[in-house]
């Protein structure tokens, strides 16, 4: 009787406030929402440029102003890296069985270049219902939410029975930097411990026309792995070319490792998202998904599928090189020159595997080819839980009409991945779309709709409010 009469007490509230009420408090939270996310995304949080730790400080005093106590609220970073901080919301919840939840993001975003941008990389720029600045996709629209929905809850005196952990660090970047989920993990593990995570590596895509297509949660992810290949040869003057130097034979190299692809590597989770998401399309790439899900040996239908930019990294490992060097003086033969490969492994395959191909496929026993960078630990397998899968799908259909959820392999490697040791699943979430070029993410012109900020941030909301919820 109690929490009937709270409900009708709640819809009385409601229609008390009438409609235009109702709308004035929606754009006053929508306003604030808003100013929140230029504030994010106008502090500067690229490795070249940027400072994480300013960011943290500014989202921390939002948290005190707001009421949070502060035992809820943690700074921390690498003492060896000032500008690389981050922060730890925690509010604690109600039940003494259900398990914490955590909602995990970077702060920080990769490096942007204001000579190839039409805009100010670090201004948000609104043109035509497109937000523009470097970090609007990936991902200070999801930090955004995350901050946003726990000061919501906080503001409707909603009391979770499940803690809710708020993360959100620095480094994911950054290869050579700390991590911030990684520092977490090895200093401070008891403010990540939960039952599962939420993060970055879902959502849905548009048609070329900006009509949302799919929606995707990721319940696994790749693996990320970085190779340096380094070539050598005697040197001298170049007047006397020799043709067989450092920089001839690294051309040799790249142009092998270009052509090579990886063999098809379908599981389960992709076969399915293949089928349901073919189906949903009702369009000559849909139907060749459809077939490729049914049989992996139609080359034709791979062939098909595979001409896709994202659907083509979802159903193989693939490499590209993202950084070359080489040389020392304009009049002399190459000495040396060095490459590095960027590669996402897909699950099943390892990155002692996939050296070993590319390596084979360059057919050449004096390049000398190492793994590089920072070395995160191999995601868990896909989980297919369905007390994180269940409210989702629910959720999708009643905030986006005629899309069905579907799980997925995420293309992303995010800083889940260093959850692992500690046991705790990580799923990308769905909500924000993205159009099929990708929205210039790590690019020029990075940009987001709003539309997708908008309607993410209420589902989101609801999202995280049925989970925390639950017992």
């Amino acid at each position: 009787m109690r929490g009937r009469a709270i409900c009708a007490a709640a819809l009385a509230a409601a229609l008390a406030m009438g409609p235009q009420g109702a709308q004035a408090a929606s754009d006053k939270g929508q306003q604030a929402f808003q100013q929140l996310f230029r504030e994010m995304v106008e502090t500067d949080t690229s490795a070249a440029s940027g400072d994480c730790s300013a960011l943290a400080l500014k989202i921390a005093d939002r948290f005190r102003k707001a009421g949070f106590a502060e035992g809820q609220i943690t700074l921390f970073r690498d003492e060896a890296f000032q500008l690389d901080g981050g922060v730890v919301v925690i509010v604690p919840g109600a039940s003494a069985k259900a398990r914490p939840m955590l909602l995990l993001g970077h702060l920080d975003v990769a490096n942007a270049n204001p000579r190839h941008w039409k805009t100010d990389p670090f201004k948000l720029v609104e043109q035509d219902g497109v937000y523009y600045a470097r970090g609007v996709a990936d991902m200070k629209a999801l930090d955004a939410i995350w901050v946003d929905t726990l000061l919501r809850l906080r503001a409707e005196g909603f009391k979770p029975k499940r803690t809710i952990k708020l993360v959100l660090t620095c480094g994911h970047e950054a290869s050579t930097r700390t991590n911030g989920a990684e520092w977490l993990v090895r200093h401070r593990p008891e403010l990540l411990d939960a039952e599962f995570a939420l993060t970055e590596g879902g959502g849905g895509q548009t048609d070329a026309h900006g009509k949302v297509e799919s929606q995707s949660i990721a319940i696994g992810e790749m693996t990320m792995a970085n190779y340096d290949v380094e070539t050598f040869s005697d040197g001298g003057p170049s007047a006397i070319p020799n043709y067989d130097n450092a920089i001839s034979r690294m051309i040799d190299a790249l142009q092998k490792v270009r052509a090579y692809r990886f063999p098809l590597h379908l599981n389960v989770t992709t076969r399915r998202y293949l089928a349901q998401t073919g189906a949903a399309r009702g369009d000559a790439m849909g139907a060749a998904m459809m077939r490729l899900a049914a049989d992996p040996k139609d080359s034709a239908a791979e062939a098909v599928v595979s001409s896709d930019i994202f659907y083509n990294p979802m159903v193989r490992t693939t490499c590209l090189t993202t950084l070359i060097q080489g040389g020392y003086v304009v009049t002399a033969i190459p000495q040396s020159a060095k490459a590095t490969i960027n590669c996402y492994i897909v699950p099943g395959e390892t990155a002692e595997e996939t050296r070993d191909a590319l390596f084979n496929a360059i057919g050449d026993p004096k390049v000398i080819m190492t793994r590089v960078g920072r070395t995160a630990p191999a995601p868990l397998p896909p989980v297919h839980d369905s007390h994180v899968l269940r409210p989702a799908e629910k959720l999708i259909a009643s905030h986006y009409p005629g899309i069905e959820l579907v799980p997925a392999i995420g293309l992303l490697a995010t800083d889940g991945a260093y959850l692992a040791p500690l046991g705790i699943p990580t799923f990308g979430v769905p909500g924000l779309y993205t159009e099929p070029t990708g929205n210039g993410m790590h690019g020029h012109n990075e940009h987001l709709a709003v539309q997708s900020l908008l309607s993410a941030r209420d589902f989101l909301y609801d999202l995280v409010k049925v989970y925390a919820a639950q017992d």
